[in-house]
């Protein structure tokens, strides 16, 4: 897992890299929660969302935020940070230039950051978004969504009440060509145990690989 620096727009980024034996494999950029609030790239969910896709067989990136360990800059509310998330897709994308799919995943703050990216990003192949704060931010950007993904939101979050989440996924699934595989933990608040994460992990793995499945095979079709 070694540690990578890239260019940010406001200095440098600390990131972790693991880059994919197979040839053309898909990648994934991890994004973490609020980094007022403690988040960084070494949150228990962000490091499950990477170990699992990395066994998917995805070259994976996860980095901090600016001012969040080594990476420099500071704070700049949503804005700034939204930009890193772009730079860490540039990164991702220099490295493997043939990849046969983009994929970005967020938690919280990082879920809001990764759709984000995802509208700046046309040729994403799918997301996953996890505890998405959608009473705290306007998602009204996604118009439209320019990919299906995963939604999962945790019953009892204390933070952002499901019910806000749930209205998001209707409006987006009410788009054409848009699917929303959206999935409520029962019990679950806005933190995950380690319990709760192992099935984030397994509800990820088990999206995702439905998507790639049907993707190749739509290829042997063809």
């Amino acid at each position: 897992m070694p540690e990578v620096m890239f260019a940010g727009p406001d200095g440098r980024l600390e990131g972790r890299y693991h880059h994919a034996k197979q040839p053309n494999a898909p990648t994934a950029l991890i994004l973490h929660p609020h980094p007022l609030h403690g988040g960084t790239m070494n949150n228990r969910v962000v490091h499950a969302l990477y170990e699992r896709f990395r066994l998917m067989g995805f070259s994976t990136l996860r980095f901090n935020f600016r001012g969040v360990g080594k990476s420099q800059g500071r704070y700049d509310g949503g804005i700034g940070e939204i930009s890193d998330g772009t730079a860490a897709l540039d990164f991702l994308q220099a490295v493997n230039p043939a990849a046969s799919m983009l994929w970005v995943a967020g938690y919280s703050f990082g879920a809001y950051v990764g759709m984000q990216v995802l509208m700046r990003r046309p040729e994403m192949g799918g997301f996953v978004s996890i505890a998405a704060p959608a009473s705290h931010y306007d998602f009204g950007f996604l118009a439209p969504c320019p990919c299906s993904g995963l939604i999962l939101h945790g019953e009892a979050d204390e933070l952002v009440p499901e019910p806000s989440v749930r209205k998001l996924v209707d409006k987006l699934n009410t788009q054409k060509g848009i699917k929303i595989d959206y999935r409520v933990m029962e019990g679950a608040t806005h933190v995950f145990t380690p319990e709760q994460t192992a099935r984030v992990a397994d509800a990820t793995q088990d999206h995702v690989m439905t998507v790639l499945n049907r993707a190749r095979m739509s290829m042997a079709a063809d």
